[in-house]
């Protein structure tokens, strides 16, 4: 995992009780509508929609607030004036960004996007420019409490099936599940049903390669990929930034 997508899930726990509550709200709102748009408004074949409905639960989001952003997007009403768009650029010392936004104004959201790069020593680049890097990646974090992560990670290999390109790591405290998007929901279904502890689980986009920075690095980099994660716009940022835990413990 790299260092962002740690980051970020540092960021998602304290989102919940923090000032930006309403921001949030806007972002797992807009993912409601367009995934109800393009799938439909029933969760049980929507896997998009499933998806952001547990992304809102998560933060609690009101059932009713999520009931209306489907059927606002059901309804084409909000859901037919956004639209996805999806920005590629570079990062200080050389990091791959991808920006997934939704926008009902694409000229608006671009030349912010592309102010934010450049106030940060980055730069936007053109479609695949960096997003060849990445692909797609289901991702599940179980938290092991008081169990040995070494021995729980070994136990859930015998619990799901990954798949020859998935694999299971221990990562601090935690045992993550990467596996490809199609065995995902299947493996969290599995894992809730056992009563493992899952602290996390989402689709994401994985770098194929790395780069480490340091601790005197580390600063300008996710400075940059915080202010594109607080545009209002922005729905979720991927880097293939590899930051030391020591440095993101004593950032968060």
């Amino acid at each position: 995992m790299s260092g962002h997508s740690k980051w970020a899930g540092i960021k998602h726990k304290k989102a919940v009780v923090d000032a930006r509550r309403g921001q949030l709200f806007t972002k797992v709102s807009r993912e409601l509508s367009v995934a109800a748009r393009e799938g439909g408004a029933d969760p049980s074949g929507n896997f998009r929609l499933r998806l952001a409905v547990q992304k809102a639960r998560e933060v609690n989001m009101p059932a009713d607030n999520i009931d209306r952003a489907i059927q606002r997007g059901a309804g084409g009403k909000e859901g037919a004036q956004l639209e996805e768009v999806r920005y590629e650029g570079y990062g200080p010392h050389g990091i791959a960004i991808m920006v997934d936004t939704v926008t009902d104004n694409r000229n608006r959201t671009v030349a912010a996007i592309r102010n934010v790069f450049t106030r940060s020593g980055g730069s936007l680049g053109e479609t695949n420019s960096v997003g060849w890097m990445f692909t797609q990646q289901g991702v599940i974090r179980v938290a092991a409490g008081a169990r040995d992560p070494e021995e729980l990670a070994l136990e859930l290999l015998d619990v799901i099936d990954v798949g020859d390109e998935g694999d299971i790591s221990v990562d601090g405290a935690d045992v993550q599940v990467s596996l490809s998007p199609s065995r995902f929901e299947g493996a969290r279904r599995t894992l809730e049903e056992k009563a493992y502890t899952v602290d996390s689980a989402e689709v994401t986009m994985h770098p194929s390669t790395s780069v480490p920075v340091d601790a005197r690095q580390a600063p300008a980099v996710l400075r940059l990929l915080d202010a594109l994660e607080e545009h209002d716009d922005v729905q979720q940022v991927y880097a293939n930034v590899e930051i030391p835990d020591e440095v993101l413990e004593s950032v968060s």
